[in-house]
């Protein structure tokens, strides 16, 4: 199958183009860029006037729900979700049920995604054994099923002596660890934010320092054992300022966003609205902008949807006893771009921390429109306006504390391999 797509703006990150460009693919394959290719005759011409084309994007933090809590979502239900949202590369945490602590789980869960052909699914294995934080799981078997790296999901590792071995054995082997820092203490029973907010209505409370202590802790570790961290859905001020301090410093660290941090704060909590009980819990307008910035400056290297789909009953219930999470694929390009029109960037420097910056992350090929590589392509109108609607929602997760809002840019067509696997009606 050739196809050629005409006089799209072509957006390439990790090749720093940023041009009006024509996109030829060839088998599957990125086989030119602004020049056809020799004897190049296409089977179907895209027109892509007045759109975007970039990389499929790739999400640091989806949750599947596969295996085990399929009544929420299915690998089926989020992976078209993610199609539509122009995401063509994810990975999943390990927090399902059975957690991913074993091979053969790994293994089933890639083999119903490649049958599935949706999108690159990429694991990250636990850490530890039923992600309880006391025996490490056999990191090296886990990587040889497929898992790119290694997480303890929203659980903490409260034994400092577990974690320093975790750090040791991740630095002789090269594996990345993707923690969430917050301090298990601190945190425990806290649904909100410890503010002003939290305190008016009455909601148990974690303090910003439950972060900033964590990642200190983490980042004094990775220093020590030259292991390679990356910090999961950063939400604070303190903690963007410890990112940048061991940048400096040469630590191997990089960090990420949830796209809803950047533009929600525990304002928008409201009367009790249980769309916004996230985790880490929205932070105060300080720390939303602390992490705008961050992000800005290159302090913080990607944004992701951290999709968690998350069935009505849970959310019907009391704030503190409802089940964190917001669903998110869909959104996270709209969001990006907001964050970016907000925060006076370019929409090359949004598409950056949703391509080629979350791939590198990741150590996988993906996230750029190089010559020969896969041609995963995310084409979408930058200028379409559209309101955020349960019903139109392709997750079978409708929890969102967007919805109802405008949101600007959609996805008109997704490529995967070089074929249309998701294209606006």
């Amino acid at each position: 199958m050739k196809i050629h797509i005409k006089n799209g703006h072509l957006i390439d990150p990790k090749n720093k183009i940023d041009a009006k460009h024509d996109v030829f693919i060839v088998a599957g394959k990125i086989a030119g860029i602004g020049n056809m290719p020799d004897g190049f005759v296409a089977n179907q011409t895209i027109d892509a006037t007045g759109l975007i084309v970039a990389p499929g994007l790739v999400d640091l933090s989806v949750r599947l729900r596969e295996p085990g809590s399929d009544y929420q979502a299915t690998l089926n239900s989020e992976l078209l979700a993610a199609v539509a949202g122009g995401v063509t590369s994810l990975a999943c945490p390990p927090d399902t049920n059975p957690v991913l602590d074993e091979p053969g789980l790994v293994e089933m869960l890639k083999h119903r995604a490649k049958l599935l052909n949706l999108a690159h699914v990429y694991p990250l294995g636990a850490l530890t054994r039923q992600l309880e934080g006391k025996l490490l799981t056999e990191m090296y078997a886990l990587t040889q099923a497929g898992c790119v790296g290694f997480s303890q999901a929203d659980t903490t590792i409260t034994d400092t002596q577990v974690l320093w071995r975790a750090f040791e054995y991740a630095a002789t082997f090269g594996y990345t660890l993707f923690l969430r820092a917050e301090d298990y203490y601190l945190a425990k029973n806290g649904v909100a934010h410890d503010g002003e907010i939290a305190s008016r209505l009455g909601l148990k409370g974690i303090p910003a320092a439950a972060e900033a202590l964590s990642i200190a802790s983490i980042l004094r570790i990775a220093q020590e054992t030259k292991t390679r961290i990356h910090l999961c859905r950063l939400s604070t001020a303190e903690g963007v300022d410890l990112v940048r301090q061991a940048k400096k410093q040469g630590v191997q660290v990089t960090a990420d966003v949830s796209a809803q941090h950047c533009h929600l704060t525990d304002m928008d909590i409201g009367y009790f609205n249980t769309h916004a009980n996230l985790k880490p819990p929205l932070r105060s307008n300080r720390d939303k902008a602390a992490l705008c910035q961050g992000l800005k400056d290159g302090i913080i290297d990607a944004i992701c949807s951290d999709h968690t789909p998350v069935n009505d009953d849970a959310k019907l219930l009391p704030f503190a006893e409802a089940e964190a999470g917001a669903t998110g694929l869909e959104l996270l390009l709209p969001l990006a771009l907001k964050w970016a029109m907000d925060n006076k960037t370019t929409l090359f420097d949004a598409i950056a921390k949703i391509t080629s910056q979350p791939a590198s992350i990741l150590g996988i090929s993906g996230g750029d429109l190089s010559l020969h590589a896969d041609a995963d392509v995310c084409i979408f109108n930058p200028q379409t306006e559209w309101k955020v609607n349960a019903i139109q929602l392709k997750s079978k997760g409708k929890n969102t504390p967007f919805l109802g809002l405008d949101m600007t840019g959609k996805v008109e067509y997704t490529f995967l391999h070089g074929q249309i696997i998701y294209a606006q009606v």
